[in-house]
């Protein structure tokens, strides 16, 4: 075996250094070195692979047709109205008591009903309300007004208003506002003059009080007065009569809602006179049942 001497062992040493050097320094050869560190062979070459594949399309290879009025006619029939001042005619109807009440002399069903037809500015408005006790109308009027908007929740209506009971038909001219007040207050001012000269009033309001989202409280009052005394239907002048409610509803659906709740009624001057008369209590109270319907 030939001996090697320190001075070719040296010299091999530096050989397989520099040939080591040389191969690294060809492989690494076009790669991006700020991206090398921690990197196995695996990761470089799925580098390259991503590196070569090519930008993806920005339009599409079909092109899309642009969109027409009849490709919007054939998915869309776009109804009459649902502008803002249109001509379209609608229309509302809310029974907003329709009631069996236990009154001291006997049961009483009771009715208030309104409604409108027209548009968002002009509306016919027709209302009626009254009392049936013991099988027999004791108080029934029928009201037809044309209002007209003269702001978002506001209305001035005028019309004619028709009494059946009490005492013989009679006929009033109508003049009021109505609409909503702060809060979702709604309220109702009307003025009549009757064919005699006879002239009266009547404020209304009623207010919702959402107890949750189906369970809603209502308050309600209504005040009449009168300019004269009238023995034939027992109304005297001056404030005549008012009548408070509290009801309480649950809305089955929107449109529909049974509800319970109390009533009081009270006479006032001249008017408690002529009661007394009949054999009628001054004030009365009472336990209502009934629905609220509207569509």
């Amino acid at each position: 075996m030939t001996r090697l001497t320190p001075i070719s062992l040296a010299f091999i040493t530096v050989s397989l250094t520099l040939s080591s050097a040389m191969a690294a320094t060809h492989d690494m050869q076009g790669m991006d070195h700020s991206q090398m560190t921690g990197m196995d062979p695996g990761q470089m070459q799925s580098m390259d692979e991503f590196q070569m594949q090519p930008a993806a399309p920005t339009e599409s290879r079909t092109p899309i047709a642009a969109l027409t009025d009849a490709d919007r006619a054939a998915v869309f029939a776009s109804p009459g109205g649902h502008k803002v001042h249109d001509s379209a005619l609608n229309y509302y109807f809310l029974a907003d008591k329709l009631e069996w009440q236990d009154a001291d002399d006997g049961s009483a069903l009771a009715w208030d009903l309104s409604g409108w037809v027209g548009g968002d500015i002009d509306r016919l408005w027709l209302r009626s309300e009254g009392e049936r006790s013991n099988g027999k109308t004791e108080d029934a009027e029928v009201q037809a007004l044309w209002g007209h908007a003269i702001s978002p929740w506001w209305d001035v209506v005028s019309g004619v208003r028709q009494d059946f009971k009490p005492g013989a038909p009679q006929t009033w001219a109508a003049f009021g506002v109505q609409g909503m007040a702060l809060y979702n207050f709604e309220a109702k001012a009307t003025a009549f003059i009757g064919e005699a000269g006879q002239t009266a009033a009547r404020l209304e309001g009623d207010y919702d009080i959402l107890l949750t989202n189906r369970l809603i409280l209502q308050p309600t009052a209504e005040l009449n007065v009168y300019g004269k005394n009238d023995p034939q239907r027992g109304i005297g002048s001056g404030l005549s009569n008012t009548e408070a409610g509290l009801r309480l509803r649950y809305e089955i659906r929107r449109e529909v809602a049974p509800y319970v709740g109390v009533t009081w009624n009270r006479t006032y001057g001249k008017t408690t006179d002529y009661a007394s008369d009949e054999g009628e209590d001054r004030s009365e109270a009472r336990l209502v049942l009934g629905v609220r319907l509207w569509f």
